[in-house]
């Protein structure tokens, strides 16, 4: 059973705060994108905050990047693990456990780095094929106006 101390959410009030159906739900906890939840004894699950909170980020990252689930697990997974490096720094341990602390650190956002470096190529491609596109546009919509100017009025 949850702390009694954390509100739970039901799958229904999860999807409806959230936006996403609970089909989706289960469909994050089976891709690996939500940790499996809490259940109640007869089997229903329950969400925390914390679970909002990876649903809402997930859906920021399909919103905004375009990217995939795998993409999406890649980049949240991260998170927690930099959350994870987080809480398990201290001060005073020595400089070899820093330090490979750190290198994991830099290589988790190298990874969330590159995945969005390439989103970012991908979309940048795009802008300039419709740039492209525009122009091709704008030089047809010149000639037109040229060949209107041209023809005499009936």
């Amino acid at each position: 059973m949850p702390d009694s101390q954390e509100a739970y959410l039901q799958i229904g009030e999860v999807a409806e705060r959230t936006g996403v159906t609970q089909r989706t739900l289960r469909f994050y906890e089976e891709k690996g994108l939500l940790r499996p939840p809490t259940r109640m004894d007869g089997g229903f699950r329950l969400y925390s905050e914390d679970d909002v909170t990876r649903v809402e980020h997930i859906r920021q990252l399909q919103n905004l990047l375009g990217v995939t689930l795998a993409e999406i697990k890649e980049m949240v997974d991260a998170e927690e693990v930099l959350q994870e490096l987080k809480a398990q720094y201290r001060p005073e341990a020595d400089v070899s456990e820093k330090r490979r602390q750190l290198l994991k650190a830099i290589d988790v956002v190298t990874r969330q780095h590159g995945i969005v470096s390439q989103k970012a190529e991908q979309m940048s491609e795009m802008k300039s094929q419709l740039e492209e596109r525009l122009r091709t546009f704008d030089r047809w919509m010149t000639e037109l106006e040229r060949m209107e100017r041209k023809q005499p009025v009936a």
